[in-house]
């Protein structure tokens, strides 16, 4: 079969939600992916920042393989010696107290806002609890999620959601404190927001927020499925930051490849919200995605995965700084750590079209943003060739 043949295949079986390139990948090995027609391209995308290890990570890969042949699942009605050691392990990397382990990143949302209207449940004997949520931001496409994701054209088509919820301004403290009231019982913001354009929190900001909270007895969500498992140098952005959350969201990197989410949170939080009954889940923590966690922690440990990125990040900052200097079309350039994004005067889509042609992986952010979520594994060689690969594909664009 073609390779036009496939993807017509797979365009008449699936439902139409994505926009798909014209590649047809068939494997990875480190920063690497190969097509079925054998070209080879340097990743700097990595599968929306899930490959933190890159392709092909044998010690990760022994530890599936061997996962497999013990046991795959069984109900959450029996203990699995996978789930006791990856739960006490992100626990230990994350400084929270209690954590549940979900399928995706969204239904790790989900869960977290399900806590927070329950902890309010909890302390007043009524529901109805609100949430505040930030403009621009981005949280998933399940319902939940969706209602407190902060564009409304994505929002628009699947109203009525869910109600109580209120939008700030990102990086704005004065616009968050104007919607508290005494129904408010959380707050939920990304630590970076990616899909909005890749915009870090500002340090008083967060913690201004973090100070807000403390006196109103409301609950600070950071979502950090996108920017944490290591992409800022540490475990999580807001380790990064110095603002610890009340509940926290992960997905993505916790299992390199594997599906698997997880919110966690602090004991108070988990003594006056979800008690048995409340929430659930078939698949979710899971012995084999629960192996990979667990293995995903212990190699970050081995191979020094964080103070690597701390050593990787000025090279790749200074190279897009270089960048954006060069191009007058680039407006700007931001980020934190390993997820970074480059803004254009007006959509970078035919850049990012000629990056693959060029053999380079990178997608887009918001309207107008080129998204950088490398492998954490990266090189100084990879870097300067991404830089060489890159700055030809530049040469096609038109604003």
């Amino acid at each position: 079969m073609t390779k036009e043949e496939r993807i017509e295949q797979t365009e008449k079986a699936l439902v139409h939600t994505y926009v798909r390139f014209p590649r047809i990948f068939e494997r990875g090995q480190g920063v690497r992916l190969y097509d079925t027609e054998g070209k080879e391209y340097l990743d700097f995308a990595s599968g929306i920042g899930v490959m933190g290890l890159g392709y092909g990570n044998e010690k990760l890969n022994e530890v599936l393989k061997n996962q497999v042949t013990l046991l795959t699942h069984v109900s959450n009605l029996f203990y699995t010696v996978p789930c006791a050691e990856a739960a006490e392990k992100v626990l230990k990397n994350s400084g929270m107290d209690r954590v549940f382990f979900t399928n995706s990143g969204a239904e790790a949302v989900e869960g977290a806002l399900k806590a927070a209207r329950k902890y309010y449940y909890t302390k007043t004997g009524e529901a109805g609890g609100e949430i505040i949520a930030m403009e621009e931001s981005f949280h998933g496409r399940t319902m939940g999620a969706l209602s407190v994701t902060g564009k409304e054209a994505y929002r628009k088509p699947f109203e009525p959601l869910i109600g109580g919820v209120h939008f700030a301004k990102y990086n704005d403290l004065d616009s968050v404190k104007a919607l508290v009231n005494e129904k408010t019982c959380a707050i939920i913001l990304e630590t970076v927001q990616g899909e909005g354009g890749i915009f870090p929190a500002e340090k008083d900001f967060l913690k201004g927020i973090r100070e807000l909270c403390d006196e109103k007895d409301i609950l600070l969500i950071l979502d950090e499925i996108q920017c944490g498992m290591g992409r800022t140098g540490d475990m999580f952005a807001w380790q990064t930051l110095g603002v610890r959350p009340d509940i926290m969201t992960v997905a993505k990197a916790l299992g390199c490849g594997v599906p698997v989410g997880a919110f966690l949170m602090t004991e108070n939080v988990a003594q006056k919200s979800l008690a048995p009954g409340d929430h659930g889940t078939t698949y979710g923590g899971n012995p084999f995605v629960t192996s990979a966690v667990a293995a995903v922690q212990d190699i970050y440990e081995e191979e020094g995965i964080l103070d690597h990125v701390k050593e990787i990040t000025p090279v790749l900052t200074e190279t897009l700084d270089k960048i954006k200097d060069k191009f007058d079309f680039i407006t700007a350039h931001r980020g934190l750590g390993l997820i970074r994004g480059l803004e254009f005067a007006s959509s970078p889509s035919s850049v990012v079209s000629a990056a693959h042609e060029e053999g380079l992986i990178v997608i887009s952010a918001g309207h107008n943003v080129i998204r950088f979520l490398p492998p954490l594994i990266i090189t100084k060689e990879d870097v300067k060739e991404m830089e060489e690969k890159l700055t030809r594909a530049l040469a096609s664009y038109t604003s």
